[in-house]
């Protein structure tokens, strides 16, 4: 099986930690263990993100989780991108919760469009395939008709040459 990871994003911060280290830290990362002490199932993750505990600055991010924990806490107040972000993952990131925030009708109606764009592509597509398909499908014939070779057409074409026979 694949690793499964359960990350909750927290806007709290948990009260029962024993240091005062523990209660600091943004990322916590746990496993199970079963009544032997032992862990339960490798693959499966639990991440909690204390977002209280993260307080770096814009200026201060260093690594990806930084930016990252950086992009979530911060998202709702973001008026554009700010420059830190200026990869794909990052703008696809930004269009998802864009797409998020709109309102139960426009986001009926941008689903709506979005299938009425892909039905309009298959359709495109399909014709094009079968124009492709019909065309190839006469210049064979019309190499049969000539006394072309069949190699020659198998070469051309890419049919078989039972696809070939059979025209």
């Amino acid at each position: 099986m694949k690793a499964v990871y359960c990350i909750g994003i927290l806007d709290f911060t948990f009260d029962d930690y024993e240091n005062e280290p523990e209660k600091n830290e943004v990322i916590h990362t746990i496993k199970l263990k079963n009544q032997n002490g032992k862990t339960f199932y490798d693959k499966l993750n639990y991440i909690y993100l204390e977002m209280p505990n993260f307080n770096k600055s814009e200026a201060d991010l260093k690594t990806r989780i930084e930016q990252w924990l950086y992009f979530i806490k911060h998202l709702e107040d973001f008026q554009s991108i700010p420059t830190i972000f200026n990869d794909d993952v990052f703008s696809k990131a930004f269009e998802k919760a864009e797409l998020a925030k709109l309102a139960p009708t426009e986001l009926d109606s941008y689903q709506y469009s979005l299938k009425v764009f892909r039905d309009n592509k298959a359709v495109y597509d399909y014709a094009i395939d079968t124009a492709y398909d019909e065309g190839k499908l006469e210049t064979v014939k019309s190499f049969k008709k000539l006394g072309v070779s069949i190699e020659i057409i198998i070469k051309a074409t890419g049919l078989s040459e039972e696809e070939i026979e059979k025209l």
